[in-house]
């Protein structure tokens, strides 16, 4: 019997949960922690955030955003730099991460992290910049 829907936590987390332990099993790591960086004003209000993880070695940046009327002051390698310490603390020696043509592929680029991959054929003849950094 199939079911189709829009949305199902409870599908979403089991299937998360077999394939970490599929592949904590072929790396030989079971080290997978969330991150999450909150910038916000003297009032509490959120200018922005980064979210992702770490695993294996590895840290993975799966979304930053900024407020508008805050972006191109800085806070983004503010939150950038953030991550990249909280990873490399954490014992991983590189980050990875995707974004949208329409994004931010020349921040991380300027932040020091080499293109690997684009998946062509987005929404709206879009793509999507895949990219890796070493930390030193």
């Amino acid at each position: 019997m199939l079911s189709l829907g829009d949305d199902d936590p409870d599908l979403e987390k089991r299937l998360s949960d077999e394939l970490d332990a599929i592949n904590d099993a072929a790396v030989g790591a079971d080290d997978h922690r969330n991150l999450a960086i909150r910038l916000t004003g003297d009032d509490g209000t959120l200018i922005g955030g980064l979210t992702g993880y770490t695993w294996g070695g590895c840290g993975g940046i799966t979304s930053l955003w900024l407020d508008p009327d805050h972006r191109g002051q800085g806070h983004g390698a503010r939150l950038l730099a953030a991550a990249e310490d909280e990873i490399r603390r954490r014992g991983c020696d590189r980050v990875v991460v995707a974004t949208m043509s329409f994004h931010a592929p020349g921040f991380y680029l300027r932040h020091g992290y080499r293109e690997v991959g684009y998946t062509p054929g987005m929404p709206g003849g879009t793509g999507k910049h895949h990219f890796h950094k070493r930390l030193p």
